[in-house]
């Protein structure tokens, strides 16, 4: 498949490029600075602050799937996440890429029904702006009548830097834990579940979550 990372250069996305390159997928780095992708890799650039439906034709010409890694938190402009979602699932169906794989957040996933693990008093102060755009996102491909087929993939609460250690299982809406109550994924697994996604299309609009 002919897969475009949107975010490549960030923590997320460039574990998820990698994570292609070594299926043997053809990767395409999708930035808005060419000079910060180090890898051997066909580059293109867009800024998602500032992108038209021409541009977004143009970053994504002859793909087959995107993967888009998303954030507001450098810049807190948490507002460009649900925008760029709603900017993808409007054109990219008029640029003739028929998938979009998200890289979601923790936060809209229930603890309880109609209770998401943002709204409760134990989530992170410092990680709600960008849980909340999430959920934002999420509520925009819920609510889309595009003809691009999405999955939002939520990883677990905590994602974190290292390799494999166990074999990820996949989860729906509701928040899960391992058996030690904890949830957890490190992002090479994470990036695994992702391309697995992409290459099965198993769950074509859906929101999946990820942890052990």
């Amino acid at each position: 498949m002919k897969i475009a990372v949107l975010g490549a250069t960030g923590w997320i996305g460039g574990t998820i490029t990698q994570e292609a390159m070594s299926r043997g997928h053809e990767v395409i780095a999708v930035v808005r600075d060419a000079s910060k992708v180090s890898q051997d890799i066909n580059v293109r650039t867009l800024d998602i602050t500032q992108m038209s439906a021409q541009d977004i034709a143009t970053a994504f010409a002859d793909v087959d799937v995107v993967i888009a890694s998303v954030s507001g938190r450098a810049a807190q402009n948490h507002e460009v996440v649900a925008q760029t979602a709603a900017q993808l699932l409007q054109h990219l169906p008029q640029a003739g890429v028929p998938r979009l794989l998200w890289v979601g957040g923790a936060g809209s996933l229930e603890v309880a029904p109609g209770v998401t693990l943002v709204s409760t008093p134990e989530f992170p102060e410092e990680y709600k702006a960008e849980a909340i755009a999430q959920g934002e996102a999420l509520a925009v491909f819920r609510s889309t009548d595009s003809a691009a087929k999405w999955t939002y993939v939520s990883p677990a609460a905590i994602i974190f830097p290292g390799e494999s250690e166990a074999p990820y299982r996949l989860g729906g809406d509701e928040f899960f834990t391992d058996a030690q109550g904890q949830s957890r994924v490190s992002v090479v697994d994470y990036a695994k579940a992702m391309l697995d996604e992409a290459e099965s299309a198993k769950h074509i609009n859906q929101r999946i979550s990820v942890a052990y």
